[in-house]
Order: structure tokens, then C-alpha cells, then sequence
């Protein structure tokens, strides 16, 4: 069992990105299986912050191979920003990244699709990145979809404008108005710098090398209430964010899976519109915000903020199969005199403790009440020295769930991060 899958375990922005590189040293590989432009990984090191969201989050330890699984749908303009923004000259990247050769491409019509349907909805508009990612999963799971493969294929140019064509005469239904040179100028110089890249079958990499003794780290992007089928539906993403979506956009097998790593926030947070139970739009909900710096790495949105939503992280513990519990943001958290957890819900007058399948029922958060603490913890090395009150947190918490929470993150910086044994 040498492949360890982590993802999130809430509505995405858990704080994947930092957790994957301080894990990398301990991976030969890490992998990207699902999802797209509309992930944001963050992470910081020699107080410098960088933003990922189609590369791996090993890029930066030169002795680690970071793949591109065929789960995650690429736009290769996104993909030639990044590279670029890395810093890194390109011969060395392409030694440290391979792309699967079945990942789906999002063509720069996709991302006109994408604003035209979110423009359409009117009010009842789903939260969209609009990056083009629904439109592509939509094309893939329709069997139209065009893949890395077929960049190298000697009639692409026909092969694209066939796809094109498709996308326009859905187009012509909308009453929406776009210039598709502007984006095509970037995605088909993306193009070129993809083929300078590896590109190749990675399931039979990925596979070959776990079989060898080699370690591999699946990293999944968004958070498991953000599912298409087990989040909180319509106001999902359009991949599978699950440990099961590891197995699909890696192509391993599920006997190959050790540790399932989980990350939760010490609060909770959403992106976009959907049901958020502990939402808090008051002073405590903008404090969490401003001290959390609680603004979308991809989209810069302000993210709505609220408490810790016990029965949404049992409920994603429980569809995951989670070993461990990583928890992030527990700084953000000094300086409140009083912590609320949500423990159970009122659904039309009764107490709940399932995630309701409607995204249309009415959900009262019930709370338990811990003691906070006023210290500064983003400087504690040690799992003992941290404030009695947020160990009582923690404890509160592994006692509620049944998984032991054996990662505490103080601080955005790749050194503040409490490793529990």
C-alpha cells in the first residue's frame, strides 16, 4: 500500500496546498487527480506565498515527480501562466512534471460556455469560477471531450475546430456576446509548451513505480461537501472529489490506498452561493474573515466564514474512509473567548444528525460551547505546549469523530505545522 491519498474535507479551501509540500519529502511522487484552473493551493515558504492550480503541490521540492492525472481537465493558457510564474527554468520543470496523456483539454470556448450558462440562471446562479471546468467534465462524461493526446495528433488544428464548431451553435441559443481570439492567442501557445513536457499513459507510470517500493501522494482539489454526488448539490463542482475520485483520475486501484489524510479547518468556510448550516453573517463571521484573510486564492471572493460543522465532518470522514485528521487555521482561532462547534441540526423541528439530500431544506445549527484561548500559538513547535483549551478542541473533536487529528497547522509558513505522534 504505498499510495496516500489527502483532500479536503469541507467546502474546499482547507489549506491543501501547504499540507502537500510539507508532506512531499516523505513521497517519490505527487499527483494531481481531479479538478482544475478552479482550485487554489496555497502555500508559503521563506515568507514568500505561491498559488497553484493545475500543478502539483511537490513543484517545488526538485527531487520529487509531480503528475497530472487524467482526472483533471487542464487549460493550457492557465497551464503557461503558471509554469512561467514558477520562477524555475523550464528544462529543469520538465524533468520534475508529467501530464496523463487522457486529461481532458478546456478549450477557451468552454470558459465562454461556462460565463454563458452561470449568465443565464439568473438569481439562481450556482457560485461558478468560470474557468471553463464544467462545460469540459460536461464534454468529457458526454464522450466529446478533447484530451492531451490529441495535441500531438498531425490534424489537430481539425480536430479542434470540430470541437469549436460544437460549442458555437450551442452558443447561438444565448444572448451573450464574447471575443474568442482573446483567449485563443494564450491557449495555443499553452499548447506548444505542453509538448515540451512528458506526456504519457501516467496510470502505468503511477502504478509501476508504487509496485517498486516508490511512494506516491494523491492530492485532490476542492473538498468533499463540494462533490457532484455527495456534496450539496446543485452547488457542487463538476468532479469527484473523494478518496473514490483518487482511483478514477489516477487509475490505481483501491488495494493500493494506505493512509487517507483529511483536512479541516478549526472553522468552516464556503465559496460561492449553496447551504452553508454555521454560516455567520455577523461580527464574529467578518472577524473570522479579516483574521483567517479569508479571500478566494483563485477567484479573490470574500468567503463566507462560520463554525466548526461536526456533522458535515463525520458525514465526509465517513465517504472517504479518513485514517487521519490534519487540521489548519487553529491560529485564526486565538483571541475568541468562547469556540462554538456545531454538534447536531434541527430540520423541521427535529434534531438531525444526517446531511439532508435537499439543498432546499432549512437546517438550525445546534451548538456546543468550548473555552478559547488568548495565546499567540503560530510559534509553538510541540503538541504539548499548546494552550490547554485548544487541546480540549482537539480532543472534542477526536472524541466526536473516532479519528485522531495528528497535524495541527499554527501558521500559513511550510514551519508551522504541528506534526502529533
Amino acid at each position: 500500500m504505498n499510495i496516500d491519498i489527502l483532500l479536503g474535507l469541507q467546502w474546499g479551501d482547507e489549506g491543501k496546498g501547504k499540507i502537500v509540500d510539507a508532506l512531499s519529502p516523505g513521497y517519490d511522487i505527487i499527483a494531481r487527480f481531479q479538478g482544475g484552473p478552479n482550485a487554489g493551493h496555497s502555500l508559503e515558504f521563506n515568507n514568500v506565498k505561491h498559488v497553484l492550480h493545475l500543478i502539483p503541490s511537490g513543484i517545488f521540492h526538485p527531487d520529487k515527480l509531480n503528475v497530472i492525472g487524467n482526472g483533471v481537465v487542464i487549460d493550457p493558457a492557465v497551464f503557461m501562466k503558471e509554469i512561467f510564474e514558477l520562477g524555475s527554468p523550464i528544462e529543469e520543470l520538465t524533468r520534475r512534471l508529467i501530464i496523463s496523456t487522457r486529461a481532458n483539454l478546456i478549450m477557451p470556448s468552454h470558459r465562454i460556455l461556462d460565463a454563458a450558462y452561470e449568465s443565464s440562471k439568473g438569481n439562481s446562479k450556482i457560485g461558478s469560477t468560470l474557468k471553463g471546468i464544467g462545460p469540459a467534465y460536461t464534454d468529457k462524461t458526454g464522450r466529446n471531450g478533447l484530451r492531451v493526446g490529441d495535441i500531438f495528433h498531425p490534424d489537430f488544428a481539425s480536430i479542434y475546430q470540430s470541437h469549436l464548431e460544437n460549442h458555437l451553435s450551442i452558443l447561438k441559443s444565448y444572448n451573450f456576446s464574447f471575443d474568442l481570439k482573446e483567449y485563443e492567442k494564450d491557449w495555443f501557445e499553452g499548447v506548444e509548451l505542453i509538448k515540451r513536457f512528458r506526456v504519457e499513459n501516467t496510470e502505468y507510470l503511477i502504478n509501476n513505480m508504487a509496485g517498486q517500493g516508490k511512494k506516491v501522494l494523491a492530492e485532490g482539489a476542492q473538498g468533499t461537501m463540494l462533490d457532484v454526488d455527495f456534496g450539496s448539490y446543485p452547488f457542487v463542482t463538476s468532479s469527484s472529489t473523494i478518496s473514490a475520485g483518487a482511483c478514477t483520475g489516477l487509475g490505481i486501484s483501491p488495494k493500493a490506498i494506505g493512509e487517507i489524510y483529511g483536512i479541516f479547518k478549526a472553522y468552516s468556510t464556503r465559496v460561492g452561493s449553496g447551504p452553508f448550516p454555521t454560516e455567520l453573517c455577523d461580527q464574529t463571521g467578518a472577524a473570522l474573515r479579516n483574521i483567517g484573510h479569508e479571500f478566494g486564492s483563485t477567484t479573490g471572493r470574500p468567503r463566507r466564514c462560520g463554525w466548526l460543522d461536526l456533522p458535515a465532518l463525520k458525514y465526509s470522514i465517513m465517504i472517504n474512509g479518513i485514517t487521519q485528521l490534519f487540521m489548519t487555521k487553529a491560529d485564526v482561532l486565538s483571541g475568541f473567548k468562547t469556540i462554538k462547534v456545531c454538534t447536531s441540526y434541527l430540520v423541521h423541528g427535529e434534531e438531525c444528525y444526517e446531511i439532508p439530500f435537499s439543498s432546499n431544506f432549512e437546517i438550525v445549527p445546534v451548538y456546543s460551547e468550548l473555552e478559547g484561548w488568548d495565546e499567540d500559538i503560530s510559534s509553538v513547535k510541540e503538541y504539548d505546549l499548546l494552550p490547554k483549551a485548544l487541546k480540549n478542541f482537539i480532543e472534542f473533536i477526536e472524541n466526536s469523530t473516532g479519528v485522531p487529528v495528528t497535524m495541527i497547522s499554527v501558521g500559513p509558513d511550510r514551519e508551522e505545522t504541528i506534526f502529533r505522534k
